[in-house]
């Protein structure tokens, strides 16, 4: 399987409570819900028809345990396409607290984590798709296992937040496969990790 991530980010890389306000992060944090309602119909197709592409998902803890209390028990939102794909494939889940998943089809990845991801990568059947888990994406490119990602960029600046990019951190050089702006100014851009930036030199 492809190694695949999707992120929601501002134009100044924040990350956080881009959904509902409520469902992340109810400690204080007043600018949730930026990329919500976001973004034409062509864009929500592309979206959900993503989920549907997927062979399997990859989840941090975090991640999964808002997913699996809005698309893994929300009957709406269950019976939404996104939802049917959600419910219906496996998941696997990055953690080493995690010990009794309760939503079907959740396999934890406690031990080797690279090893893990290693070997589904090596399986056939569509993508291993990310969403979300902005310090798994992290880890999974300091290590060399993303294959393509997705930014979905809102036309917001947020202004505070968690980054999906730390203020310093490891570099990476990235290959442009394609992009295109909806009319509602939401950017999709789709890149290919490509080795370290070439830096010009004096």
């Amino acid at each position: 399987m492809k190694l695949t991530t999707m992120t929601q980010i501002s134009v100044d890389g924040v990350i956080q409570n881009n959904g509902a306000p409520t469902r992340d992060h109810p400690n204080g944090f007043e600018r949730g819900g930026w990329a919500l309602g976001k973004g034409d119909e062509d864009t929500r197709a592309f979206i959900t028809q993503t989920y549907q592409n997927a062979g399997a998902f990859l989840f941090g803890r975090r991640t999964y345990d808002l997913f699996a209390g809005s698309w893994g028990t929300d009957e709406s939102m269950r019976a939404h396409p996104i939802g049917v794909a959600l419910n219906e494939t496996q998941k696997y889940v990055a953690s080493t607290t995690l010990s009794a998943p309760q939503w079907a089809n959740t396999t934890v990845l406690d031990g080797d984590l690279t090893a893990a991801i290693e070997e589904l990568k090596s399986a056939p059947g569509g993508e291993l798709q990310v969403h979300g888990s902005g310090a798994l994406i992290r880890w999974l490119l300091a290590n060399e296992l993303v294959d393509e990602m997705t930014m979905i960029v809102i036309p917001v600046i947020v202004g505070l937040g968690a980054r999906l990019f730390p203020e310093s951190g490891p570099d990476l050089a990235l290959e442009l496969l394609g992009s295109r702006v909806d009319s509602k100014g939401v950017a999709i851009q789709r890149y290919r990790p490509a080795g370290r930036p070439q830096y010009a030199t004096v």
